[in-house]
C-alpha cells in the first residue's frame, strides 16, 4: 500500500521528508478507530512504539452550523444547538439563547433561570458519565461503563420528562424554557442526587484508586499551564493544569453567583489530573442542583412579554457559558433582520484537540489513547 493511499496526497507531503529516515512508519488512527469516538482521523508517524509526529485531520463530519445560522431565522436555528455537542446539548442551547436574549434585552424570569441551572447541570453530569465510562473502556476496563450508563439512564429519564428528548435537547426558549418542571421531576431529581452521592465514593474505590488506571494516567500527557494557555484550552483540560478558570465564576451569568460551589483544580497537569477534575465536577454539579431545587421560586417559567418574532436591533453580541468540555462562546452580528448576518461558535473541543499534536510527541502509541481520551473530545463540536 502506497503512502498516497494511506494518507492522501495533501497530508503525505507533510511527512515525506522524515519518512525517508529508516525505521519510520506512518499509520492512521481513525477515522473509524474506537478511541476517537467519532470520525476523527489522526495521522501518526512512529519510530518503533514512539510517536514522532501526530497530525489530527478533521472535516469528516462537518455540518456547516455557522453558515446555516445565516439562512435560518433565530427561532428556526434553535434545534441546531443540540447537534453541536450532543453530550452537553443544553449548554449549547443556553449559549445561543443567552446571546439572543442579551442582544434583544429580554429579561428571563427567576424561576426559568433556576430551571436552566438544574437541567444544564444534570446534562453536565450525563456528559461526564459518558466520558467516564467510555474513557475507561478505551483503557481496557469494561465494567465501569455499565455503572455510568445505569446512572445516566435515570438522569436522562428525568430530562425527558420536561424536554421531551433524551439526547439532542432543544428546551430553552427566548425568555425562559419551553415547559415548567413538575413535582415528579423535582422529586426524581432529588432522588438522583442522593444516588450520585452514593455512587461517587464507589467510583473512587472501583476506579480512581485502582493501581492499573493510575499507571495508565499518572505522568501521562503532561500539559504545562503555559501550553494550555497558548492553545486556548478551557474547561477540565485547563483546570487539570492548575488554572482555576470556569465561566460560571469568572464571567458569571444567570443565578450561578447566588450558589455555593467549588471549582475543582488539580495541578499535576497529567491525564489523571484531568480525570480527577471531571469526577470532582460531578460532585459539585450535584451540590448545585440540590441548592437550585431548594431555592426554586414560584412564578413564570416564560417571560410574559417575550417576543414571538425575534428581530434584534443592529449590533453585535457575545455570550459565553461553561460547557462540559470548556468555554462555549456564541458571537452574533445582527443587521436588523430576522436572520443573523453572521454567527460564530466558539467550540472548546477545537482548542483542546489542537494541542494534541504537541502533547503526543514522544509518547507511546498506547499512551496516545489515554491522552486523547483525557481531552474528552466531541467531534461534531469540532466539525461545526
Amino acid at each position: 500500500m502506497t503512502k498516497e493511499t494511506l494518507c492522501g496526497d495533501f497530508y503525505t507531503n507533510c511527512f515525506e521528508a522524515d519518512q525517508e529516515q529508516e525505521g519510520r512508519l506512518i499509520i492512521n488512527m481513525g477515522p473509524q478507530h474506537p478511541s476517537t469516538h467519532g470520525v476523527l482521523r489522526v495521522i501518526v508517524e512512529m519510530e518503533g512504539e514512539y510517536i514522532t509526529r501526530a497530525e489530527p485531520v478533521i472535516g469528516y463530519l462537518h455540518r456547516m452550523h455557522e453558515k446555516m445560522g445565516e439562512i435560518k431565522t433565530y427561532h428556526q436555528y434553535m434545534p441546531n444547538m443540540g447537534r453541536v455537542d450532543y453530550l452537553h446539548a443544553l449548554a449549547w442551547n443556553w449559549g445561543y439563547i443567552g446571546s439572543v436574549e442579551k442582544l434583544c434585552q429580554i429579561e428571563v424570569p427567576r424561576r426559568a433561570e433556576f430551571i436552566r441551572v438544574i437541567t444544564c447541570e444534570m446534562n453536565r453530569i450525563c456528559s461526564h458519565l459518558v466520558w467516564w465510562g467510555a474513557y475507561l473502556l478505551d483503557l481496557g476496563a469494561f465494567t465501569p461503563i455499565m455503572y455510568s450508563f445505569d446512572d445516566r439512564e435515570m438522569a436522562v429519564d428525568l430530562l425527558q420528562m420536561v424536554t421531551g428528548s433524551r439526547l439532542t435537547y432543544c428546551y430553552y426558549r427566548f425568555g425562559g424554557v419551553r415547559t415548567d418542571v413538575t413535582d415528579a421531576f423535582i422529586e426524581g431529581t432529588r432522588d438522583f442526587c442522593k444516588l450520585m452521592k452514593r455512587r461517587l465514593p464507589m467510583y473512587k474505590d472501583l476506579v480512581t484508586d485502582n493501581y492499573i488506571l493510575r499507571k495508565r494516567c499518572e505522568e501521562i500527557g503532561v500539559l504545562p499551564l503555559e501550553m494550555a494557555r497558548r492553545y486556548g484550552a478551557t474547561g477540565p483540560v485547563l483546570r487539570g493544569s492548575g488554572q482555576k478558570y470556569d465561566v460560571r465564576r469568572s464571567e458569571p451569568y444567570s443565578v450561578y453567583p447566588e450558589l455555593d460551589f467549588e471549582i475543582p483544580v488539580f495541578s499535576e497537569c497529567d491525564a489523571m489530573s484531568r480525570y480527577r477534575v471531571r469526577v470532582a465536577e460531578m460532585e459539585q454539579s450535584v451540590r448545585i442542583i440540590e441548592q437550585a431545587l431548594d431555592m426554586l421560586p414560584q412564578g413564570d417559567f416564560m417571560a410574559p412579554k417575550a417576543p414571538k418574532r425575534i428581530k434584534p436591533p443592529k449590533g453585535d453580541v457575545y455570550f459565553a457559558v461553561e460547557g462540559g468540555r470548556g468555554k462555549i462562546g456564541v458571537y452574533i452580528i445582527s443587521d436588523g433582520s430576522t436572520t443573523p448576518y453572521r454567527l460564530k461558535l466558539r467550540s472548546p473541543s477545537y482548542s483542546n484537540l489542537s494541542l494534541f499534536a504537541e502533547l503526543a510527541r514522544g509518547t507511546l502509541l498506547a499512551d496516545a489513547v489515554s491522552i486523547l481520551g483525557s481531552l474528552d473530545l466531541v467531534i461534531p463540536e469540532i466539525d461545526r
